[in-house]
């Protein structure tokens, strides 16, 4: 499995790399088919959080998150964390190269629209 997808943020470019589970299998599984994009919104203030439009399969533990953890949650919500957190729900992977002042930067207050991709 190709362990790396890629976010769009606005003009930016980050790269993930993805674990290897069920979900991020299914994942790039869509993912090879096209573009996800992916209307997200604020939540809590440590994250942003939008539906990926498909329900994927779920590897939910309880875990503790960090700035730049790509989660899963409910199996149809795909979820960037800017700031800490602990809950149960599926991790997918973490960006890469990023502080977390500058994903939280990036990502800005309010909605932003996330274009995943392979490419």
């Amino acid at each position: 499995m190709d362990n790396v997808i890629f976010i769009k943020i606005g003009e930016k470019v980050l790269q993930a790399k993805l674990v290897d589970n069920t979900s991020t299998k299914a994942l790039m599984d869509i993912l090879k088919k096209g573009d996800i994009v992916i209307e997200m919104n604020d939540y809590s203030n440590f994250e942003k959080v939008g539906s990926l439009g498909k329900t994927l399969p779920r590897n939910d533990t309880y875990f503790a998150t960090s700035a730049g953890d790509l989660i899963l949650y409910q199996g149809k919500y795909f979820v960037i964390y800017y700031d800490k957190n602990a809950y149960t729900f599926t991790r997918l992977g973490k960006i890469e190269n990023i502080s977390q002042s500058q994903l939280k930067s990036l990502l800005g207050d309010g909605d932003v629209t996330v274009t995943l991709s392979i490419k």
